[in-house]
């Protein structure tokens, strides 16, 4: 059954538009639980004479909840709540628990695998190495309050990916980079495309083949603009999203 939105005390936003005044009550009423994920929300005709609007302002209060991943719409079926995405704000280089560990989120690690290997034409044009030169991969998935988010591969040269095997590589990369084999660290050139999970991304993720997911490329330098991590990190479409903060130069 259906539940009314729960209302606010609105005397902290009365000052912003009767669309937005509605968006933050649902939303609101999303992230505190009161509508479950995959929930139905109530209908535009429920919402119009709860909040006494016009149809015009509740689908655009709507829009923007759909624009935020909040809602989705099922055709013929109504508007159902999303699962609330973990968001990690992009204004420098750091690794997942470092990012998520301050939000509050209990971030873990499975190790697949770590081996060394001949690397792809892809992975050693990255971190400019030949094919005879090797290279180290790891692949391990990644968890937020014991679900998995993301399945991450790296690849690093042998002179620092040999040093991994016998290092604790249940946490962050780079502080393990920094803090014990010395490496400093410079910039990461990063890139981002939507793309279906093959078989082995949803084995690891507890998805369906073909379920979306936020494929990231991220190239770390050292302090001299050496390449020294290559990864292909696979997020989950449905739980986790990057924020960039940009300046105009």
């Amino acid at each position: 059954m259906q539940r009314s939105p729960r209302m606010f005390d609105t005397k902290n936003v009365s000052h912003l538009p009767l669309y937005l005044q509605i968006k933050e009550a649902l939303k609101s009423s999303i992230l505190d639980g009161q509508y479950k994920p995959n929930e139905r929300m109530p209908s535009e005709s429920k919402l119009m004479s709860s909040f006494g609007v016009s149809r015009i302002t509740v689908r655009q209060a709507l829009r923007d909840l759909h624009g935020e991943g909040l809602i989705f719409t099922a055709q013929g079926k109504g508007t159902f709540a999303s699962k609330p995405k973990v968001t990690q704000e992009v204004k420098y280089l750091e690794g997942f628990a470092e990012a998520m560990g301050p939000k509050g989120y209990e971030a873990s690690t499975r190790l697949v695998s770590v081996r060394e290997m001949t690397p792809s034409f892809e992975v050693r044009g990255m971190l400019n190495i030949l094919a005879k030169d090797g290279v180290v991969e790891l692949v391990r998935v990644r968890y937020l309050n014991r679900e998995p988010v993301s399945v991450d591969t790296s690849y690093f040269p042998v002179e620092i990916g040999r040093r991994l095997f016998s290092k604790d590589v249940s946490g962050d990369i780079f502080p393990l980079l920094e803090d014990e084999l010395g490496i400093e660290l410079g910039k990461a050139d990063v890139t981002l495309e939507a793309r279906p999970a093959d078989a082995s991304i949803a084995e690891k993720l507890c998805c369906e083949l073909g379920y979306p997911v936020m494929w990231v490329q991220r190239l770390t330098f050292d302090k001299l603009g050496k390449p020294i991590d290559f990864e292909y990190l696979a997020f989950r479409g449905d739980t986790y999203k990057y924020q960039f903060q940009i300046d105009r130069l």
